[in-house]
Formats: structure tokens, C-alpha cells, sequence
């Protein structure tokens, strides 16, 4: 293996760890504060990602993303169970009982259309690569959304923020800047793209621990 193969096999593992610790912490708060700690759409587009990138790349050559793909799956369903668990609550409730069970279902069989639509539009590759990357923002954004709405750090932590961060910073190098995959000369789309995820994700690390801060505060008086 030469010096680039091993450079990107580190970004892949980068990738692959950070966000399994993300994914790991996340049932274990939402277990914990009896909450979820991924954004729903976000999470019902990454478990359809997961779910189609696995069978795919179980067609072919076992590489080391298919595993890290079927691992980041299997922990998404725990985050799943965690979010039909304690969702209900974070549900308007002046609608019948049944809507968010339905409301759910709609939106991960949405989420599954369209990540299979990435698919056949650009193939396993390029799609896997392009629709990660606009549901990794997605997800930026969301986790921002869902700290101003609890009013509180209810199911997150830097512990995944910073995670996230690293695990999303990893891709980006390996296939906006240095190329593979379905991207051998690199990606502008997928730079900017994990590029504002970064943002993002720094402002929700700066947003946590000015959070962590206050409440200690509070703690203390």
C-alpha cells in the first residue's frame, strides 16, 4: 500500500469511528435523558443511506466503508427505537395519537425514495457521495434547530458534536479535496458542501458549550 492508499484508508477510518461514537453516545442519551439525539430527518436519511450503501456494496468487493456502513446502520436503529420510544413527545399534541407514528413512517419512506432516486440518477458512487453530503448539512442545520427548540442539551453532547465535526471533516478531505470513489479527481460540490457542514457543526460546538457553561452556572448558585 503507497503513500496515498494509506492516507485515504486513515481519512475512511477517521470517518468511520467518529461517527460510530456518535451514533453510540447517541442511544446511550436518548436511552439516558429519555430522548432521541438525532435530528429525524436527518436520521431517517441516514439510515436509508445506510441501509441501500450496505446492500450495494455487499453486490460487490466486502471494502472496509461497506462494514462501517453495516455497523453505522445497525446503531441507527437504535437511535430509531430511541426516537419512536420518546418522540411522541416532542410532537404537536393536538393531533391524534396515531399521526406521529404515521408522520414517521412517511418521512422515512420519503427519505428512502429519495436516497434510492441519488442512486439511479448517479450510481452507487457519485449518488452515495452527493446525497451524504447534502444530508450531512441537512443534519448541521437540524442539530442546531433541535438545541434552540428543547431549550436545552436534552439528548445531545459535544461528545457528538465534536465527533460529528471530525467525522464529517475526514470525507471531506478524502473526496472534495484528494479524490476516490466515485470522485477520482476530487469534488468542488462535496468540498463546499462538507465545508459548510464544518461551519455549522463549530457553530453548534460554540452554541453546547456556551449551553454547558450556563447550566453550570446555574448549578452553582
Amino acid at each position: 500500500m503507497n503513500k496515498l492508499e494509506t492516507i485515504k484508508l486513515v481519512l475512511t477510518l477517521v470517518s468511520g469511528i467518529c461517527w460510530t461514537v456518535v451514533y453510540i453516545d447517541g442511544i446511550r442519551l436518548g436511552l439516558k435523558d429519555k430522548s432521541y439525539a438525532i435530528p429525524f430527518y436527518a436520521l431517517a436519511f441516514n439510515i436509508s443511506w445506510e441501509l441501500l450503501q450496505t446492500f450495494y456494496g455487499l453486490q460487490t468487493t466486502l471494502s472496509v466503508q461497506t462494514v462501517i456502513n453495516a455497523v453505522w446502520f445497525v446503531f441507527d436503529v437504535g437511535i430509531l427505537f430511541t426516537y419512536f420510544k420518546y418522540g411522541r413527545k416532542y410532537f404537536s399534541a393536538n393531533l391524534p395519537p396515531g399521526a406521529f407514528i404515521g408522520w414517521s413512517l412517511l418521512g422515512l419512506l420519503t427519505a428512502f425514495c429519495v436516497e434510492f432516486a441519488f442512486i439511479r440518477e448517479f450510481g452507487v458512487a457519485a449518488g452515495a457521495g452527493y446525497s451524504a453530503f447534502l444530508q450531512n448539512l441537512l443534519m448541521s442545520v437540524l442539530f442546531i434547530d433541535m438545541l434552540v427548540k428543547r431549550g436545552s442539551r436534552e439528548g445531545q453532547s459535544l461528545t457528538i458534536a465534536v465527533s460529528k465535526w471530525l467525522g464529517t471533516m475526514a470525507p471531506t478531505l478524502l473526496f472534495g479535496l484528494i479524490g476516490d470513489g466515485g470522485f477520482p479527481n476530487g469534488s468542488f460540490l462535496i468540498l463546499v458542501l462538507g465545508t459548510l457542514c464544518s461551519a455549522f457543526d463549530l457553530i453548534y460546538i460554540r452554541l453546547l458549550f456556551s449551553s454547558s457553561e450556563s447550566e453550570m452556572a446555574a448549578a452553582l448558585k
